[in-house]
């Protein structure tokens, strides 16, 4: 036997569970956002249970704990849109505008998002027998920041101290969330930054570039780089740097010279920012030269050239910054300078000097060679030879014709342990015989000016030099060649 449900308890068993299973019901994502100025589209889906009616579909806007009407789905009213969102929210299906409509999808699109349409949004249907069943989602709005770049003063002047000025300003305005500033440039400066909150959520960050101005800056890229949200976005400025003038004159080629007919002239060229209104020239410690025609910023010297146009010639020049001058000094000479010549003569200078050196090296050479010759030809003053014969006296100072003196040496000198003969026969300036041991010298021999010993006897001699008789003066012929080592030659043996 069946028992029949009542129809009422039917309903309350759906309505309960209906109520445990609300979030599943009303189906929307948890956050959605976008920018001002975009399109953003909120889901919202019923899944639907067989026997339960929709009777009406609300979105509302929660802000601040209030509820506030945005659009309405009923299945016999239509379709409402409230201000102030009327021009801006619209039903993602057209099923939901028919006459028999389908509300199963109540999707909406917002267009031209505002920064007050951030809020949360709630979705609410109305059923029967169910009875209300909703979901909400957050809407975030941001505000991509508007990038300003400006120079901070109508007029920035280049100044000579160290005071450092704002020379560019970045703003990075109403952004939310904040952007952030960087700076791109070659110029040495600082950044000074600053963030500025508004009532509406959004900040506005300022960054100012601090240099100190010079002539140098004008005309230079100044860049701002704003970051936001990972997206970057540059904005760049050329500075515009007023100055005094740098003056320069130009013409002089260093090469006036009397007579010269080219014609002449001095020109003052100039930097300046803003441009040069006036020029005036003059000439140091005196007065302009005859026949000068001076046109703004040029001098021109008619006729030839000539010592009048002497001198430091000096050009002033002027704009709203201030005055600078510049100066050159002009010679005139008597002859033309050929610069070629100068070249040449310089390079015929390197070579008078390679070349000295050179002659020098061999000078220096052929004086050896002869300084060789000549000691050679000394150790032969005969047909002996210095190698196997050595001379038994002679000072090595005498000059030629004659023998040097001696000094004059006692009568007798002691011989240390040699024997009583060797004594005797050392008897000095008496006549006869002079004897050793092994050798006999007799009056022709000493009259002899210049004699030899041989190789083995002449350690002999040097021991016992002394014992001859120095004082004895050689008589010295016509025939005679005196040596530079004391020795004499007969003339036939020097020309041999």
């Amino acid at each position: 036997m069946t028992m029949a449900v009542p129809t009422t308890l039917w309903i309350y068993l759906m309505a309960v569970y209906i109520s445990g299973s609300n979030c599943q019901m009303v189906q929307m994502d948890a956050t959605k956002s976008g920018y001002v100025g975009s399109q953003v589209e909120l889901r919202c889906l019923f899944m639907n249970i067989p026997g339960v009616k929709i009777s009406q579909v609300t979105w509302q806007k929660f802000l601040n704990g209030s509820k506030q009407n945005v659009a309405i789905v009923n299945p016999t009213m239509g379709v409402s849109v409230l201000n102030p969102f009327k021009e801006r929210v619209t039903f993602k299906l057209q099923a939901v505008q028919e006459k028999t409509p389908s509300l199963e999808d109540t999707t909406i699109v917002f267009s031209n998002l505002q920064l007050s349409d951030e809020a949360a949004y709630i979705c609410e249907y109305t059923t029967f027998p169910a009875g209300n069943r909703e979901n909400m989602v957050n809407l975030t709005v941001f505000a991509r920041p508007e990038i300003q770049m400006i120079q901070s003063a109508p007029t920035i002047v280049a100044q000579s101290s160290s005071l450092k000025v704002s020379v560019a300003t970045c703003l990075a305005a109403n952004g939310k969330p904040p952007g952030v500033i960087t700076w791109e440039t070659t110029l040495k400066g600082e950044e000074r930054t600053e963030e500025i909150p508004h009532s509406n959520g959004t900040v506005t960050v300022r960054s100012d570039y601090f240099v100190i101005p010079s002539r140098e800056m004008h005309k230079q890229k100044l860049t701002c780089i704003v970051t936001y949200n990972n997206d970057t976005t540059k904005d760049t400025i050329i500075l515009n740097v007023q100055y005094n003038p740098v003056v320069k004159i130009e013409g002089f080629d260093g090469n006036w010279y009397l007579n010269r007919q080219d014609k002449l002239g001095l020109t003052c060229t100039t930097e300046a920012n803003p441009p040069v209104t006036h020029f005036e020239w003059r000439l140091l410690n005196g007065s302009m030269p005859a026949g000068v025609e001076i046109r703004n910023n040029t001098l021109s010297f008619k006729g030839p050239v000539t010592n009048d146009l002497t001198g430091t010639y000096v050009c002033e020049a002027t704009n709203s910054i201030g005055t600078r001058s510049g100066q050159v000094e002009v010679n005139v000479t008597e002859f033309p300078i050929n610069s070629g010549e100068r070249v040449s003569g310089e390079r015929h200078n390197s070579g008078l000097i390679i070349g000295g050196a050179v002659g020098g090296v061999a000078v220096l050479l052929v004086a050896l060679i002869i300084l060789f010759v000549i000691l050679r030809r000394r150790q032969r003053t005969f047909k002996g030879d210095y190698s196997t014969k050595k001379h038994v006296y002679g000072n090595g100072y005498s000059k030629p014709g004659g023998l040097s003196a001696h000094p004059t040496l006692p009568k007798n000198l002691p011989y240390g342990e040699d024997s009583d003969d060797e004594k005797k026969s050392s008897q000095m300036g008496g006549p006869g015989l002079y004897e050793r041991s092994d050798r006999v010298f007799d009056d022709d021999d000493l009259k002899r000016p210049y004699f030899t010993v041989d190789e083995s006897e002449s350690h002999e001699y040097e021991e016992r030099s002394l014992a001859y008789p120095y004082d004895h003066e050689v008589e010295i012929t016509d025939d005679m060649v005196s040596q530079n080592d004391g020795s004499v030659i007969s003339k036939k043996e020097w020309y041999v």
